[in-house]
């Protein structure tokens, strides 16, 4: 039997969407958050809550974000995804080292009849 070993990457610390709005996208094109929240169809409120980090980058709001910067809701999405893994993996660290994980069991259709 061979045995693989599955080592954990290096990860860098996962940033939030928002943040990423805030000190480069904004920036970048020039647009004050008022003006953003315009052009994003949402309120300024919303976006200012985004750009804090105190609200998650939502489906809704990463197609919104996509659009202005042009590149699609999947980057925005798999940030706000690896950002909330990170942040519950955290928390959840000493619960998750008490699981032992399993064998793998065999599909059904390999189970001996009864």
């Amino acid at each position: 039997m061979t045995e693989y070993c599955a080592e954990r990457p290096i990860r860098r610390p996962a940033v939030h969407p928002g943040e990423v709005l805030r000190e480069d996208v904004l920036p970048a094109l020039g647009l004050s958050t008022g003006a953003a929240a315009k052009r994003l169809g949402v309120s300024r409120q919303h976006l200012h809550r985004v750009l804090t980090c105190t609200n998650p980058v939502s489906v809704e709001m990463a197609l919104r974000v996509g659009r202005l910067v042009g590149n699609g809701p999947g980057l925005w999405l798999r940030m706000q995804q690896n950002y909330d893994l990170q942040r519950v993996e955290r928390t959840l660290k000493d619960e998750l080292e008490k699981i032992t994980p399993g064998e793998t069991p065999p599909p059904a259709s390999a189970a001996p009849a009864p």
